[in-house]
């Protein structure tokens, strides 16, 4: 069998395929009826259902965040609903339809896996593939990036071109480089930092925000050399730390302890009890 004769065929479809695109063409055909019949999903263009995309994702991934297969299957429809109004409403401009947004799909996945669908003769790492057909190292990288994965993505895209270190040791050097020039800017300024969170905005100020920005960056850096997504681990470390809060808080009024006032101290030795009980895997971080 030659290598490209592996791909998927339209007639090669199960009783389970025919059955999906009998409801995909039904969803279809009630999209373009709500477009024909429905002033608020007629009146809709591509600019006004940015705000709804956007809000469908962050639901779909509080769905899988929770892990709760119902809510990620109603939210996975939510999100395709709005990938068929996109595609009604370029159909309808005479510019593309749903049938060319799924063969470009289909073209660019067969074209990223050449060593299952074409001639290549191993796996080549998608970074490298991509570094051949872009004009510089940011060129369709979405500017709405959050920071935390824009940063990856850069490291990432960089490495593809072979800037980047053989291994994790470098990472971690880089690391401890970077903490001590933050440490060594505090200690000149140390005095004009203690603001209790509010900036002075300042030249000093800027210094030290330029050196924890490269800190923050060598740790997402660390972590891509490790393979840790660098967003996912700071989402679990944020959800960790507000559940052992809210422990805390928990003992605290069983206790009759108000934690607004109850100092460091306090807080302190009722975060270390709940780390030992509550979290016991967990306690040595």
């Amino acid at each position: 069998m030659q290598e490209d004769d592996r791909r998927p065929k339209t007639e090669d479809r199960g009783p389970k395929t025919e059955g999906a695109r009998a409801t995909l063409d039904e969803a279809l055909a009630i999209m373009r009826d709500l477009r024909a019949r429905d002033a608020w999903d007629r009146a809709q263009t591509h600019d006004s259902l940015r705000p709804y995309l956007n809000e469908e994702m962050h639901e779909l991934d509080d769905a899988i965040r929770d892990g709760d297969d119902a809510a990620m299957r109603s939210e996975l429809g939510d999100v395709l609903l709005q990938v068929l109004f996109h595609a009604i409403i370029a159909e309808e401009r005479g510019t593309f339809d749903i049938g060319s947004v799924a063969g470009s799909l289909v073209a660019k996945m067969t074209k990223r896996h050449p060593w299952l669908y074409g001639d290549a003769p191993g796996r080549e790492p998608w970074e490298q593939m991509k570094a051949k057909t872009r004009r510089s190292l940011a060129d369709g990288l979405p500017q709405g990036l959050p920071a935390l994965h824009r940063g990856l993505r850069l490291q990432e895209r960089a490495a593809g071109v072979g800037f980047d270190w053989p291994d994790v040791k470098g990472p971690i050097a880089k690391v401890r480089e970077e903490l001590a020039e933050v440490e060594a800017e505090i200690s000149a300024h140390g005095a004009e930092f203690d603001t209790h969170g509010v900036p002075s905005l300042d030249a000093n100020h800027a210094r030290l925000e330029g050196e924890l920005g490269d800190l923050l960056f060598s740790v997402v850096n660390l972590c891509r050399k490790a393979g840790v997504h660098p967003s996912l681990a700071l989402d679990k470390a944020n959800a960790k730390f507000q559940a052992r809060f809210e422990a805390v808080e928990r003992l605290a009024a069983e206790r009759g302890i108000d934690v607004r006032t109850a100092g460091l101290s306090v807080l302190d030795s009722l975060w270390d009890e709940v780390k030992a009980t509550a979290f016991p895997r967990i306690s040595q971080t």
